[in-house]
């Protein structure tokens, strides 16, 4: 009897570790089943709600670009200059515009503000449908009656223009205007009729005479009118021989006294 018990020892031993391996390897793929289920569960339902992840996701893409657009003012279109918020004036921001019309007072610009496909037609919506254009002077500049003609020929409605704002006096802006030549490059306005001799630097209006900006574009206007006067041309412009001695003779008092002898006696 004890040699049996002995030998029987071993052999119940062995099955109990058989039945418990058996028992683990079935917990772990149940475990394992539970988990797929989760995972097929929870992508089952994103599946089904994608459309509205999705939408909820560009709801709040839009809301932002909306927030931050609307903070820093990119997408309003300006109608008036009391509209520009300083911070614009203070940091000579650059504006787009079409040209509406020269007048005696400026230019009238049509604001153009920056275009976003989404959020634009929204908020346009909501706006009036009349504009009115800013008005707008040349910084820094005193046209001539010649200069007033070179503009009106080269600020052709309805062409665009960019505005780097340098001060703001009531409902008048001083800029710089910019018009494109091709696509590559730009050139200023204020310094082009400087430069052909059709404008003269003037005070800067709105800026401190003593600032640093206001002498940086006294500078480069002065540099521009220095050219037209060294080149001669427009106001600038040498008058010939004949011109200056046909007003050397008008100006003779001599000559002016036998002019009005002669008419006198051929009028007898």
């Amino acid at each position: 009897m004890r040699r049996e018990n002995v030998n029987n020892m071993p052999e119940t031993s062995r099955e109990t570790e058989t039945v418990e391996r058996e028992r683990d390897r079935q917990q772990r793929d149940q475990e394992h089943q539970t988990s797929r289920n989760v995972v097929s569960v929870i992508s089952q339902l994103a599946d089904d709600n994608l459309t509205l992840v999705r939408n909820i996701s560009t709801g709040l893409a839009v809301a932002g670009v909306i927030v931050i657009a609307r903070s820093i003012r990119v997408i309003t279109k300006f109608q008036a200059a009391s509209e520009i918020p300083a911070r614009f004036i203070e940091g000579n921001v650059s504006l787009r515009g079409k040209v509406r019309s020269i007048t005696e007072r400026g230019i009238e610009v049509e604001h153009v503000p920056i275009y976003l496909p989404i959020i634009s037609p929204l908020l346009s919506k909501h706006r009036d449908a009349s504009t009115s254009p800013l008005l707008v002077h040349l910084a820094g500049v005193e046209l001539t009656p010649e200069g007033k003609t070179w503009l009106q020929k080269n600020l052709v409605p309805p062409q665009t223009v960019w505005l780097k704002l340098i001060s703001r006096e009531d409902n008048m802006l001083h800029c710089l205007v910019s018009q494109s030549r091709g696509s590559m490059w730009s050139y200023c306005m204020n310094e082009e009729l400087l430069r052909l001799g059709l404008a003269r630097s003037a005070p800067i209006a709105g800026l401190p005479p003593g600032s640093p900006l206001y002498w940086r574009l006294h500078k480069r206007l002065h540099r521009a009118e220095v050219k037209a006067e060294k080149k001669g041309r427009g106001l600038w412009k040498e008058e010939g021989l004949w011109e200056r001695a046909s007003k050397a003779l008008k100006d003779n008092p001599l000559l002016r006294l036998m002019g009005r002898i002669f008419r006198r006696t051929r009028a007898e």
